[in-house]
């Protein structure tokens, strides 16, 4: 799926992205970022990603 980050709390590790085809905004972990380094996402990125029940 893909989606545009709402919010992305770095502090607290979580944050919410908004689903390109509506529909429920999906709860994004730090822990299930997979990026090199630090892992946060920035207001208003494109990301695609996985929809896993947690």
């Amino acid at each position: 799926a893909t989606g545009t980050v709402k919010w992305f709390n770095a502090e607290k590790g979580f944050g919410f992205i908004e689903q390109d085809g509506g529909g429920a905004d999906v709860f994004a972990h730090f822990s299930n970022i997979a990026a090199q380094g630090f892992r946060e996402l920035q207001e208003g990125q494109k990301v695609k990603f996985d929809v896993t029940q947690g």
